[in-house]
């Protein structure tokens, strides 16, 4: 089973050879790795052509932002099933895809398992664990959702229910997770292993007003969806299962 693994940078030189050696690294060989840049000028295409052999498809171009990139990115993919590793992100072990891989039978459509965020600044310092659990319909109402890094999804679904939907500003993400799994009722399965190390300060989460931003259009989402959210439960549960995250391996180091 091919599996596609789609890369979206721009200007990531100070982090893309770790994402890049990752993917080399993997013990499952069948990973068709695609490569969209936003028409980097810092280095990071110097970097890209050192991994070229192990790039099946690499686009430098201007982009309308990282979900626009991410379509691009969808729309060239072969793989039976497709998966995200960004600029800032690299798998927790060279077994990480196989693990994926093993987790998708005939009947299960989309895999997802466990991400930690590693400060920027300390090499392997955990700063929240973000550990999942198997999916119910109404979860997304309580503020959940997989850990986008870590879900990997068959083709067939994207071809069915659609790319990531760009008339949102931010958490596209999930709104596309929602769509899926809420909406669609896609089969998931949870693997309660940790599969992906993600750097911590992207874009969602760089202020108190990207967060709010972000929330108010996972909301206006699920009403779009006609999914019967109630605000005020959103956000209660939301919050305490992100203190819960932090609490959880603060101090750890992977």
């Amino acid at each position: 089973m091919k599996i596609s693994v789609i890369t979206v940078c721009y200007n990531s030189a100070e982090t893309i050879a770790d994402t890049l050696k990752s993917i080399a690294a993997q013990t499952y060989s069948d990973i068709e790795h695609i490569v969209i840049d936003g028409g980097s000028t810092d280095g990071t295409l110097e970097i890209l052509e050192r991994y070229r052999s192990n790039i099946a498809i690499l686009v430098s171009e201007l982009d309308k932002g990282i979900y626009d990139a991410m379509n691009k990115g969808l729309a060239r993919a072969t793989g039976e099933v497709i998966g995200f590793l960004n600029a800032d992100d690299y798998y927790a072990a060279p077994d990480s895809v196989e693990k994926i891989a093993a987790g998708f039978e005939k009947s299960i459509e989309s895999v997802y398992g466990d991400l930690v965020y590693i400060d920027p600044k300390r090499a392997n310092a955990v700063v929240r664990y973000w550990k999942s659990q198997p999916f119910d319909k109404g979860l997304f109402l309580k503020g959940w959702c997989p850990a986008h890094p870590t879900f990997y999804v068959r083709k067939s679904v994207y071809e069915q229910y659609g790319f990531f939907d760009l008339n949102y500003k931010m958490g596209n993400d999930v709104e596309l997770m929602m769509r899926f799994l809420e909406c669609h009722s896609v089969s998931a399965r949870y693997i309660p292993e940790l599969l992906v190390h993600m750097r911590a300060g992207g874009v969602s989460n760089q202020s108190w007003r990207s967060i709010v931003l972000q929330n108010r259009e996972i909301i206006a989402a699920a009403r779009q969806h006609q999914l019967p959210i109630n605000v005020w439960v959103f956000m209660g549960y939301k919050l305490v299962s992100r203190l819960k995250q932090v609490l959880r391996l603060t101090k750890m180091d992977v």
